[in-house]
């Protein structure tokens, strides 16, 4: 068995507090203004305290937080 380290990957990430979802989805889909954010239609389930992660490759994904804090540290 081999043993593997993750790559030092610096990416983008936002904290979904519940109430930012104008800002994740900002995050998310920079280009759209705030007038489309109010009629934005699509589905992804992040719950409180979660992270929304932007992937190496441009993919969005929600990570909980324990997962979060113990794979990724603040970079400078």
């Amino acid at each position: 068995m081999a043993k593997y380290r993750k790559l030092p990957v610096v990416i983008d990430a936002v904290k979904f507090t519940g109430s930012n979802q104008a800002e994740v989805l900002r995050f998310i889909y920079p280009d759209l203004s705030e007038s489309a954010l109010t009629g934005l239609q699509g589905h992804m389930t992040a719950s409180p305290g979660d992270f929304v992660i932007k992937g190496v490759k441009g993919e969005f994904y929600p990570c909980k937080p324990e997962i979060f804090e113990a794979t990724y540290e603040l970079a400078e």
